[in-house]
């Protein structure tokens, strides 16, 4: 592969791995906020009404940042009924195929993401709830988790391609 591919590969995986790391210490600010909000209803009797959008808005932003990371680290569930049985270079074949499936719907969510984005952000949209927080914060980050996911999509189509011509990219 040529060195600007293999520079864009090295470069996607070291910032996936960043992100993907801070993405899972996400689960401990869901920890606290539900704990809060049970201690808040049970102990004090006061329930707070910006506990389940806020765990939602954090759950989101965790599998949507994490969501490269696990790509690049081959953690998604795939059917491997065949798969299994194939040679690394087949398979590099195969999923150099099928990601070009995942590239379009990327392509195409990533497109929606930055219209609702902008949207959220011109007109102020909050949620129709009684804390009604501003949603263009976690818009954006579930923008951005999509951008990062098509780079590593991209990434593993090039890792894929090397594969299936015998010279993989490390």
């Amino acid at each position: 592969m040529p060195k600007p591919i293999r520079a864009f590969v090295r470069v996607v995986d070291a910032i996936n791995r960043v992100v993907g790391r801070f993405a899972m210490y996400l689960l401990f600010v869901l920890a606290a906020i539900l704990l809060y909000s049970t201690f808040s209803r049970v102990m004090i009797g006061t329930p707070v009404n910006w506990s389940l959008e806020m765990s939602q808005f954090v759950l989101s932003a965790y599998y949507l940042l994490g969501g490269a990371y696990t790509m690049q680290n081959d953690g998604h569930v795939r059917m491997d009924l065949f798969y299994s049985k194939l040679t690394p270079q087949k398979r590099a074949v195969t999923d150099a195929f099928t990601i070009l499936f995942v590239l379009f719907y990327l392509g195409v969510l990533l497109m929606g993401g930055l219209s609702s984005t902008a949207y959220s952000i011109e007109y102020g949209q909050k949620n129709y709830t009684s804390w009604a927080p501003p949603l263009w914060p976690i818009k954006v980050i579930m923008t951005l988790g999509i951008f990062l996911m098509l780079l590593q999509a991209i990434s593993s189509f090039f890792k894929d391609v090397a594969m299936a011509r015998g010279k993989p990219i490390a």
